[in-house]
């Protein structure tokens, strides 16, 4: 086999796990206090999530040190939950906001955290290897329009498409009973 070939072919293995250039991910960063729910407030769009609404990400300690991932949204086409489990592990310094997650063991992409509430933790803005992935997170299914015009303020300064977000409905599904 090629040298070239066998390093594309590990390149691959390792995944896209750098920010993306001139993104730099927070660097006073608590783990412990990122786990839990958070709600996804909008996203660039992609395949894996097309169509879903009532997004919600949820992040929990595993005993090797990394966080067990659970992403879940509801298909309204479908009238059925979505769920993706993976693994994500921290990248560099324990105080770095940037981690590698696997969806699809052995590939890992990125995820940094470029913003976030310090005090409380409520609110972040989050990106992949490259611009075409950012996602604005809550704690709670709504956030207040002038944190989320900030988000997206520093978004844009960065060069992400913030015209192409997807505003993602939070809303209750209403049951019949």
């Amino acid at each position: 086999m090629k040298p070239s070939v066998v390093l594309a072919s590990l390149l691959m293995l390792i995944g896209c796990t750098h920010s993306p250039q001139g993104v730099a991910p927070l660097e006073d960063f608590a783990l412990e206090r990122y786990l839990g729910t958070w709600y996804e407030i909008a996203r660039l769009d992609h395949r894996f999530e097309r169509g879903l609404s009532r997004v919600t990400a949820n992040y929990s300690k595993r005993a090797d040190g990394g966080i067990d991932v659970l992403n879940r949204g509801y298909n309204s086409q479908t009238a059925h939950w979505q769920e993706a489990s993976g693994r994500a592990y921290p990248l560099g310094a324990p105080s770095l906001g940037s981690l590698k997650v696997s969806f699809f063991w052995p590939f890992y992409a990125g995820y940094h955290i470029i913003a976030l509430d310090q005090e409380n933790y409520a609110y972040a803005l989050v990106c992949g290897p490259d611009r075409d992935y950012l996602w604005i997170l809550s704690r709670t299914p709504q956030l207040d329009a002038a944190i989320v015009a900030r988000l997206l303020d520093k978004a844009s300064a960065l060069g992400f498409k913030v015209d192409e977000l997807i505003f993602v409905d939070q809303t209750q599904i209403e049951t019949s009973g």
